[in-house]
């Protein structure tokens, strides 16, 4: 036979044609005269039925058989509207079993109830659940716009090498070590960075790569070993420039997949301002309940909480969420002083309910009538509104009142699943300090330009110096992070000095990388895009497994290969290896 229609594709415009279809049994109903078969393939599933000429000759079939079926279109009489083949069905006249199956291990659905370690490690039967040929064939969609997309805008596509050399870039690096030359190893690229910048050297202009990355971290829901990142450097660029492709780009993806038009241009907002208002540098934009800032209303308080934290140089900040005030009990406020104080080490969580009478609360009897009729008034509250406070200094008052922020948004229904929200959060701190080596180090990589007001603070004031790096978040997850980069030699050594950095030990790092600045560099900036991450949302899953076809567990493994593991001692010799075990593995 010679297959003549997908299954999923069949509808009532096909009544009364023959068809020849293959597929996998997705379930099988026996009813004595009749057995009903659904037929699974790519594409979606078809009913076949098979009357009581044909029931011999599928009376063995069960579960994930492969089947050959010839048969003839016509309409059901119970037309199921849960199936886009639901008018129609097929009734078989020839049937050829290609192959027979166990009973698999796994629940076969998009509902399935096995648990994911199982689905892992029979990871290629998990693949047949439609769900997740949906998100693979929607990654294959994204790549392909990616690719259309840029090629119509003058970029070219290049490959860079897997195996390189070791180059600190944030994270550890997966170690490859090189028989000819023993003793020596290559390192496996967490991005293609400098070799991106090194195209824009050679003059390629535009460049992108849907391009494989490795770092050996420590992993999460939305983070694998090796992933993967739309990788694009331009020459002869400003932000505004990188901006407008990228935002092209994504109208172009939203579009081309899930049919949702995206607005013209992203909003931008400084790092500085972001972190003011949401808490974190990748807030979800789908809510307000923005941050405020209360510490002027507390300037001659008498609360001496509030007092000692503003003599200690802290600030007190404050988000209302209107009308769920009777939602929340005292066991829940306490859950919610929990979390900041165990997540974020914030010493307490104060809290207002807004009451006919006025304001209720734990620190409601300390405050004075003009503390609470500002409050009142900078929040605009109504009754049954709930005002969380923290106190304390600034860095833990952000992350403390931004992941409430989150965590009520989402515990009170206020996310609309069905919008996309875009935010270019830029000019991005160029250092931060780092307590382990007691000085500051690059935020981005040592790459990354600062903004050309701020040069002058590069030794003075390092902790005030903005850099042009840029993220671009949605519905908030970091999607992108990029910059414009260095490319003035004279610059590039004041920036390696200012880490601490002399320009002998950065050719010691970076060496064939810096020569190459030697020779006419252009300006050049770019953006590595997270093709999982994006997939994820579009995908509309919170689990980074869903839209990568052989993934592993958050604890680096492949259940399905058993990877990692063990090698031949032969294979060490060769490579004049030994293995010391590390103590907690002894």
């Amino acid at each position: 036979m010679k297959r003549t229609h997908h299954n999923g594709t069949l509808r009532k415009e096909q009544i009364g044609e023959v068809v020849h279809l293959v597929g996998w049994v997705a379930k099988r109903r026996n009813l004595g005269s009749l057995v009903f078969i659904d037929l699974r393939d790519r594409s979606g599933i078809v009913q076949v039925v098979f009357d009581e000429t044909m029931t011999d000759a599928v009376k063995e079939v069960r579960s994930e058989y492969v089947l050959e079926v010839e048969g003839i279109v016509q309409a059901r009489k119970d037309a199921n509207p849960k199936m886009e083949t639901g008018e129609i069905e097929v009734i078989a006249k020839n049937v050829n079993i290609l192959n027979t199956a166990n009973t698999p291990p796994i629940t076969i659905a998009d509902d399935t109830d096995s648990l994911e370690d199982t689905r892992l490690k029979y990871r290629y039967l998990d693949l047949r659940r439609p769900v997740l040929q949906k998100n693979l064939m929607l990654r294959h969609q994204i790549c392909m716009i990616t690719r259309n997309t840029l090629s119509e805008d003058g970029f070219i596509e290049v490959e860079t090498p897997i195996l390189a050399r070791s180059t600190p870039e944030g994270a550890r690096d997966y170690l490859v070590p090189s028989r000819i030359y023993n003793g020596k190893f290559w390192a496996l690229p967490q991005s293609p960075q400098i070799f991106k910048q090194l195209l824009m050297i050679g003059g390629m202009e535009r460049y992108f790569q849907i391009a494989r990355c490795f770092r050996d971290e420590d992993l999460r829901a939305d983070r694998q070993p090796e992933f993967t990142q739309i990788d694009i450097e331009m020459s002869f660029v400003d932000e505004n420039d990188v901006f407008a492709t990228v935002e092209k780009l994504m109208r172009n993806i939203f579009k081309g997949t899930i049919n949702y038009d995206l607005e013209e241009s992203f909003v931008r907002i400084p790092w500085a301002e972001c972190m003011r208002r949401y808490g974190t540098d990748k807030p979800d934009l789908r809510y307000g309940n923005e941050i405020v800032d209360l510490t002027d209303i507390f300037e001659y308080t008498e609360f001496q909480i509030f007092k000692n934290i503003q003599s200690e140089g802290g600030i007190i900040n404050g988000i209302c969420f209107e009308n769920i005030a009777d939602k929340y009990s005292r066991k829940n406020l306490d859950a919610l002083q929990d979390f900041i104080k165990h997540g974020f080490k914030a010493k307490a969580l104060s809290y207002l309910k807004m009451e006919e009478g006025g304001l209720n609360g734990s620190i409601a009897k300390v405050l004075s009538e003009k503390e609470k009729e500002e409050i009142i008034a900078r929040f605009n509250l109504k009754t049954n509104d709930l005002v969380l406070i923290v106190a304390d200094q600034a860095k833990i008052v952000q992350a403390s009142l931004g992941a409430l922020r989150v965590r009520l948004a989402h515990e009170n229904d206020l996310v609309d699943q069905n919008q996309y929200r875009f935010l270019w959060v830029t000019d991005f701190p160029m250092f931060e300090y780092s307590e382990e080596e007691a000085r500051y180090v690059a935020a981005h990589h040592p790459f990354t330009a600062p903004k050309a007001e701020d040069v002058d603070k590069l030794f003075s004031d390092p902790e005030h110096v903005s850099s042009r790096a840029y993220d671009l978040v949605l519905n908030g997850y970091e999607l992108l992070s990029g910059s414009i980069r260095i490319y003035d030699q004279e610059l590039q050594a004041k920036v390696f000095e200012a880490i601490g950095l002399t320009l002998e030990e950065a050719k010691a790092r970076f060496g064939f990388f810096l020569d190459a600045f030697q020779y006419g560099t252009p300006p050049h900036g770019g953006v590595g895009i997270g093709l999982e991450r994006l997939t994820m949302v579009l995908a509309g899953t919170e689990n980074i497994r869903d839209v990568v076809a052989f993934p592993t567990t958050n604890s680096a493994m492949n259940l399905m290969s058993d990877s990692p593991n063990v090698v031949d001692q032969k294979q060490l010799d060769v490579l004049g290896i030994s293995i010391n075990k590390k103590e907690e593995d002894k």
